[in-house]
């Protein structure tokens, strides 16, 4: 169990955006890992704009978190937005990068 944080989005949030996050997954192993804490890990950091390194203890680990988050923001064209762009406009979000 970890702290909530005024950055965090409900779970209910999370699940309207979950299938469009796992696209950038590779399915060779499972997940080891929340992926809601990944995601409200990475908005605390765009958010309160603090180092990865200055995540709080309570979320994953900063490399794992900063792992998905380079995942996420790899536009796959120029014109296409990124999977975070389209994950943080589907939960009512304001793109914070």
């Amino acid at each position: 169990m970890r702290a909530d944080y005024p950055s965090d989005i409900s779970r209910d949030q999370f699940e309207s955006i979950r299938e469009l996050l796992e696209q950038a997954r590779k399915k060779t192993k499972p997940r080891m890992v929340d992926l809601y804490d990944v995601f409200c890990a990475v908005l605390y950091v765009l958010k309160s704009g603090c180092q990865w390194r200055m995540l709080p203890c309570d979320f994953p680990k900063w490399q794992l978190v900063y792992k998905y988050f380079r995942q996420w923001q790899a536009r796959p064209s120029e014109d296409a937005p990124s999977l975070l762009e389209q994950a943080l406009k589907k939960c009512g979000e304001p793109s914070a990068y």
